[in-house]
């Protein structure tokens, strides 16, 4: 954060407004850095540090931030419509300098866009807890439904194999069944057979017996 000279060590200006407007412009700047942290890393063995700018934002540079933004979008290759992680990174970046250029001027202004940022932060992360769970919810139903499927399977081919055990069984009483009958019938008729051909030697045993007797008297 600079300083200018002129507005720290004019002579013409009174030693408590010079104090006062430090102290703001300290203030201002612990502000815009809480907001932003900076940024550290290493190269060429040289550790760099860069912090968040604090100079005003003009129109040019606001024209500027759109151009950029827009060239962005298409060296990355964004989706123009539904959900894209790269389209949502690059307006989150676009949003912060907005708050940032908007805190510079106004700093209650920005402070209100910052509260907006993260409650707009909070509900994606709870829909995003939402969808997690349900997709987690669904896949354990779906799971659950191939486990039901497969046992329903399982009794499907344990009842085709009841049912053609029974089939058998069946086929093999009906078998034994027609053949007692036919034994049954055989003998019936034999006997039947046998039956009548006792009558017969009875009929004609006692027909001789009667010509005998006729005879005789």
């Amino acid at each position: 954060f600079n300083i200018s000279s002129k507005s720290l060590h004019n002579a013409e200006q009174p030693q408590h407004y010079i104090e006062v407007s430090a102290l703001i412009i300290y203030e201002f700047q612990i502000l815009i850095f809480n907001i932003y942290f900076s940024s550290e890393w290493t190269e060429g063995g040289h550790l760099w540090i860069q912090n968040v700018s604090t100079t005003p934002a003009t129109r040019m540079d606001v024209i500027n931030l759109q151009d950029h933004l827009d060239r962005k979008l298409q060296q990355r290759q964004a989706r123009v419509t539904g959900i894209c992680p790269i389209r949502r990174e690059l307006y989150a970046q676009c949003f912060d300098e907005i708050i940032r250029q908007v805190t510079i001027n106004c700093p209650e202004r920005g402070l209100l866009l910052l509260r907006i940022r993260n409650e707009i932060l909070m509900t994606f992360a709870a829909y995003n807890t939402l969808y997690e769970s349900s997709t987690a919810f669904g896949l354990r139903k779906a799971l659950q439904g191939d486990l039901g499927k497969l046992k329903l399977v399982n009794k499907v081919s344990t009842v085709e194999l009841e049912k053609r055990n029974l089939e058998a069984e069946y086929l093999d009483l009906k078998a034994k069944f027609e053949a007692a009958e036919k034994r049954t019938g055989e003998k019936r008729d034999l006997d039947e057979k046998k039956h009548a051909e006792e009558i017969n030697f009875l009929k004609n045993t006692n027909r001789q017996l009667k010509g005998e007797k006729v005879i005789t008297v």
